[in-house]
């Protein structure tokens, strides 16, 4: 599986294409938020010769759902996140606002996400972690046969998702650390916002997690 990122809007989110030898894709978060960004990543879509077969969402804050509507439109693909990010979904354009962004509402998922499903496309593989903490319905997605994890928000290099937002809750996201902590080291981690890093790196290093053990 091949992961390709995309940086959009300007919270500088990480936008995610994963595709394998099909030529089946699956987009996770897309940021895409103006046409330029749409244009980016559509015609990277196009120029790869790729068919997406579902826009994946880590979690719903709006930075990390502006393409959903579209994305939905142009290649009608599901979409799938978590059944405890529906508050999210419901206040898109209020929080958009807020950072002075006027939005049309995004749509939500007639389909979702739940802890160790495994979600297919292609050949290819992903098992969804439930991970709140960061927010209700957070969600990572694993690739044991590829050894990378798609993290969203949860987990960053040297630090991890804020729990101040509504929705947030510090315990809950120790929890869910924890449990990614399990993962084999050399796993890789693709992170919402930021640089990759890896579970090994974050193990000894995070400060975070140096006394989570």
């Amino acid at each position: 599986m091949k992961v390709n990122k995309f940086v959009f809007n300007p919270l500088q989110e990480n936008t995610y294409v994963l595709h394998d030898e099909t030529n089946e894709c699956v987009i996770i978060d897309p940021g895409c938020q103006h046409e330029k960004e749409k244009a980016t990543l559509t015609r990277f879509i196009s120029d790869s010769g790729l068919t997406p077969k579902a826009i994946l969402n880590t979690h719903c804050h709006f930075d990390h759902v502006f393409g959903n509507n579209f994305l939905c439109d142009e290649y009608r693909a599901e979409l799938l996140t978590h059944e405890g990010e529906a508050a999210n979904i419901r206040r898109f354009s209020a929080s958009a606002s807020l950072f002075g962004m006027t939005e049309e509402p995004v749509r939500a998922p007639k389909r979702f996400l739940y802890d160790k499903m495994t979600f297919r496309f292609g050949n290819s593989a992903l098992e969804v972690l439930h991970t709140p903490g960061h927010s209700p319905g957070s969600v990572c997605f694993y690739s044991e046969a590829d050894k990378f994890l798609i993290a969203g928000d949860t987990l960053f290099s040297g630090s991890i998702g804020r729990t101040d937002l509504p929705g947030g809750d510090y315990e809950e996201i120790m929890k869910s650390l924890a449990r990614l902590m399990t993962l084999p080291d050399e796993t890789k981690v693709y992170c919402g916002h930021g640089f990759e890093t890896t579970i090994g790196f974050e193990r000894r290093h995070n400060p975070f997690l140096l006394n989570n053990d």
